[in-house]
């Protein structure tokens, strides 16, 4: 069986990906995302800080991998090499659309209309999460998706998710998988002391249970209004004192107003070897955090 090529991907396994290009279809893959994650939130088991919702990398997009569903499994995923929404159960049914031209509220109709003919009524809360100015579901027009850079961002991903990999590969504490969060359509990963901590005194619904334990993050975003470009981003929660006097690697990396430190992504792409640039960040800034916070019990 020979092998069939995939589209390539303009920059190799780093490529470019300047938010103002494809900042309208990130608008719109955004929702797709949430639309999806809210079927894991209404389906899934709790888990503490959020860990039942969020979406995984797959070599052709995201998934909300396998969901129950009474006695049965359901799975829907996104593909953004092929541009498909897919949907299948656990008794090889697969049905599936395409994602180009199509509305927020003609996906969101064709997700739950196509788990229907799965014979799975889901219902889901049709607001979108942690955006400014959130529209309904049923009522967002908004279609624009150029799958050049849907591509690109796959592809992003695809390498981020392998440097946070080997990253997580050594903890021998509790911690998340790599995932994806639709809410602030961020690539994550996060490891945790095992001390519970109160959460900020304003902390809303989201925030009271996924900042109430001591914890160390990491992630990738492709920027949004308050921060106009791709960049890794890492901190430690509750910020220990001195944190922001880290001396960093590699060079453009930088502590934020925001509370954590930024790397932006275009300062590892000329690298000659990004995926070790982005490691030394991470290394970097978490031996920082974990030594400043007193995390003995897990130092190598």
């Amino acid at each position: 069986m020979s092998a069939v090529p995939g589209p390539a991907s303009a920059g190799g396994a780093w490529p470019e990906l300047p938010y103002d290009s494809w900042r309208d279809s990130k608008s719109t893959l955004h929702m797709f995302t949430q639309v999806l994650g809210k079927l894991r939130l209404g389906l899934a088991p709790h888990e503490p800080e959020w860990m039942h919702v969020p979406l995984y990398v797959t070599a052709s997009g995201l998934t909300t991998e396998p969901m129950p569903y009474g006695d049965r499994v359901i799975q829907a995923d996104l593909d953004l090499i092929d541009h498909r929404c897919i949907l299948r159960d656990g008794d090889g049914t697969v049905l599936g659309f395409p994602l180009p031209g199509r509305s927020v509220a003609e996906f969101y109709a064709g997700v739950l209309g196509g788990l229907r003919s799965l014979g799975a009524e889901v219902e889901i809360n049709p607001k979108p999460q942690e955006v400014p100015d959130p529209v309904p579901f049923p009522e967002d027009g908004r279609r624009d998706y150029d799958p050049q850079w849907v591509r690109r961002f796959h592809r992003t991903l695809t390498s981020v998710n392998q440097v946070f990999t080997r990253f997580r590969a050594g903890y021998r504490g509790r911690h998340s998988r790599v995932q994806f969060f639709w809410g602030s359509f961020d690539l994550n990963y996060v490891r945790f002391s095992g001390r519970a901590i109160d959460p900020p005194p304003d902390a809303g619904v989201i925030s009271r249970e996924g900042m109430d334990a001591e914890q160390f993050a990491i992630g990738f975003w492709p920027g949004d209004h308050r921060y106009p470009a791709p960049a890794f981003f890492s901190y430690a929660y509750p910020p220990p004192d001195g944190i922001q006097d880290t001396v960093l690697r590699p060079a453009g990396a930088a502590w934020h107003e925001m509370g954590e430190f930024l790397l932006p992504y275009d300062a590892i792409r000329g690298l000659d070897d990004p995926a070790q640039g982005l490691l030394d960040f991470l290394d970097c800034t978490c031996q920082a955090a974990l030594n400043l916070a007193g995390w003995r019990q897990y130092q190598p």
